[in-house]
């Protein structure tokens, strides 16, 4: 049954990864590239849960928590074309 789980999350993998590829516009393809990430914690922990490896938990929390960093980093850059701005519109 988690091997059904894994397969189905690998082809929600793959369609994530066509959304990321073919997104009309920049936020499309940002939120594909954030869902592929949970998708990939996902994934993690249901690899973990197979070999019966908990601590394989530890690593898909700390690739959650990349992947949410990393999501807010580069909209911080598209949003304001710098990654030190302050979001102040003070000359």
């Amino acid at each position: 049954m988690t091997g059904a789980a894994a397969l189905a999350v690998l082809a929600a993998m793959g369609i994530t990864l066509i959304r990321a590829l073919r997104g009309p516009t920049l936020y499309d393809r940002v939120l594909a590239v954030n869902s592929f990430g949970t998708l990939t914690v996902l994934l993690i922990a249901l690899h973990g849960f197979l070999t019966e490896r908990p601590e394989f938990l530890d690593i898909a929390l700390l690739y959650a928590l990349i992947n949410f960093i990393g999501t807010v980093a580069v909209l911080k850059f598209f949003e304001y074309g710098d990654l030190g701005a302050t979001g102040s519109t003070e000359d």
